[in-house]
């Protein structure tokens, strides 16, 4: 329906201004909805249109956009896990699975741990990770006050970190075949594990989630929330006066969560294998199917089935009414509209820089044409691959345009450093889905937390600059040492711990002066 225009460096126009206006004003929709309209002018006065083209182009673009099967698919999954959510919360499965969970986790720390273990487990499709660990852990973090940043941050650190490196599941399934289509790899899987070792964005998130959960070493605004949590018990909770409207009658018990999440999980999996062809007669292999499968499909058919198995488990007991179960799907699907807006004007403005004024064609050429040092291509790369990322808020998107630029770079420059330098551009991908205020990830994450988006974005964003700080350093070893692994890992690892403590103690001391200039 539209075609690409040559805009150059106004191509980056308008994901900076969503992304400074959201920062700014503390508001996502509007943000979006101007960096959106700003694109637009862009797009008409370059194409030869008038000014009053914009709504067209802006909102046929929006419907084109959410119309396409993936992300259409992604809309019904929500709608059915929110009802799923809901039903579940009004019989008391969720109060009942918190309370058996507090008698079993002592402590924050555990409390924390739990949480980035379920989200280390759920590794099959970032989507589905955000919307479950935020629902079954919900409850036990409350218990323990820890805020609902703090979740959120936990829930978004172990979703894309995780399926970046994840051989099964829907991210690997991309990756891997794109990298063999570039022709440098035998097959998909091995081209995918290549470059696991030195993903060093999504290790290092996940490490720096692990030392934080058992260390406590909280810095920033992050610090600032948590104390509030502690000490005040505000948790910044959206969902709060909701919560405590449903939970008020709920007589279930654990297996009332325990078995509609399961349910979820085993169906959303045997439906990517149905969907993959594991069954199809063609002795396509575990690995293979999860490659083939189409994810978002999945999770609408296992979160549907999900459905039915907790209609059959709650019905004939009478813990809720037939009645009750059918009014709270419409009211669960309701809860999923601020991210039904969201996601829809995230989509939108991604697919105006990718497909119509050619942000990701503009910033590969700029790499391609560049003539820096052998050494230093593998952090070059990470760093324009994560400011790409950042500002269109799509790792699917930025890997899709890098990685056939960077094989081409490294066949004729550094083959030596050709893992390393994809792996890099992997690990830049990641940084922008996991931490930019137009990401679905990130907006899921916030969704399933129950948390606000902009205060999960500002918390968060110190700690995912920290993470991307240490792996530039840590590909500049890389780079520089020809690809030797064990010297790349100690001075990164080294160097998140390092700044790790430094700027926990830093912080400390500005809350702590803080108090004190308060309380005198």
């Amino acid at each position: 329906m539209f075609e690409t225009v040559d805009v150059g460096i106004l191509s980056i126009i308008p994901p900076m201004i969503a992304i400074v206006l959201a920062l700014i004003t503390k508001e996502v929709i509007s943000a979006l909805l101007i960096g959106i309209l700003s694109g637009t002018l862009i797009y008409v006065v370059n194409s030869g249109g008038g000014v009053v083209e914009m709504g067209t182009v802006a909102f046929g673009l929006m419907a084109e956009t959410v119309g396409e099967p993936g992300k259409f698919n992604i809309i019904l999954f929500l709608g059915l896990l929110g009802a799923l959510v809901y039903v579940v919360t009004i019989a008391g499965g969720s109060r009942a699975y918190g309370n058996w969970a507090a008698t079993k986790l002592k402590s924050r720390r555990s409390a924390q741990l739990a949480t980035s273990a379920l989200g280390v487990i759920i590794f099959v499709d970032d989507y589905f990770n955000c919307l479950t660990v935020g629902t079954v852990m919900k409850p036990v973090t409350d218990k323990y006050q820890i805020s609902r940043a703090k979740l959120a941050y936990i829930i978004d650190s172990t979703a894309a970190p995780v399926c970046i490196i994840a051989p099964i599941s829907s991210w690997a399934a991309a990756v891997g075949s794109t990298l063999y289509e570039t022709g440098a790899f035998q097959n998909e899987l091995s081209a995918f594990v290549a470059t696991i070792p030195y993903n060093l964005y999504a290790l290092l998130s996940i490490l720096m989630v692990v030392i934080i959960s058992i260390a406590n070493l909280d810095f920033g605004s992050m610090a600032r929330v948590e104390q509030r949590a502690t000490e005040t018990g505000e948790l910044g909770a959206l969902d709060t006066e909701l919560e405590e409207k449903i939970l008020m009658d709920g007589k279930g018990t654990i297996w009332d969560l325990i078995i509609p999440i399961s349910s979820l999980i085993a169906f959303s999996i045997l439906s990517m294998l149905q969907n993959g062809g594991y069954w199809s007669g063609e002795g396509l292999t575990l690995s293979e199917a999860f490659g083939n499968c189409d994810a978002s499909a999945a999770l609408v058919m296992g979160a549907f089935w999900a459905l039915v198995v907790t209609f059959l488990l709650f019905i004939p007991r009478k813990l809720i009414g037939f009645k009750t179960f059918m009014g709270g799907i419409g009211e669960g699907i309701k809860t999923m509209v601020p991210a039904y807006i969201i996601l829809t004007l995230a989509w939108t403005i991604g697919a105006l820089c990718q497909d119509l004024l050619g942000t990701g064609l503009f910033i590969g050429e700029l790499v391609k044409s560049s003539s820096i040092p052998v050494g230093l291509i593998p952090a070059m790369i990470f760093l324009v691959s994560a400011l790409l990322s950042f500002s269109i808020g799509t790792a699917w998107g930025t890997f899709g345009i890098f990685i056939p630029i960077v094989v081409m770079i490294s066949q004729y420059t550094a083959p030596e450093l050709m893992v390393v330098t994809l792996s890099a551009t992997l690990a830049g991908s990641v940084f922008g889905d996991h931490c930019s205020p137009i990401s679905d990830t990130t907006i899921l994450s916030s969704t399933g937390a129950g948390c606000d988006h902009i205060l999960h974005v500002s918390t968060q964003m110190l700690y995912a600059l920290l993470v991307a700080g240490c792996s530039f350093i840590g590909y500049l070893v890389a780079g520089l040492s020809y690809g030797n692994l064990p010297l790349t890992w100690v001075t990164s690892v080294g160097l998140l711990i390092g700044s790790l403590i430094v700027f926990h103690r830093i912080s400390q001391a500005r809350i702590t002066k803080l108090d004190f200039s308060t309380s005198n």
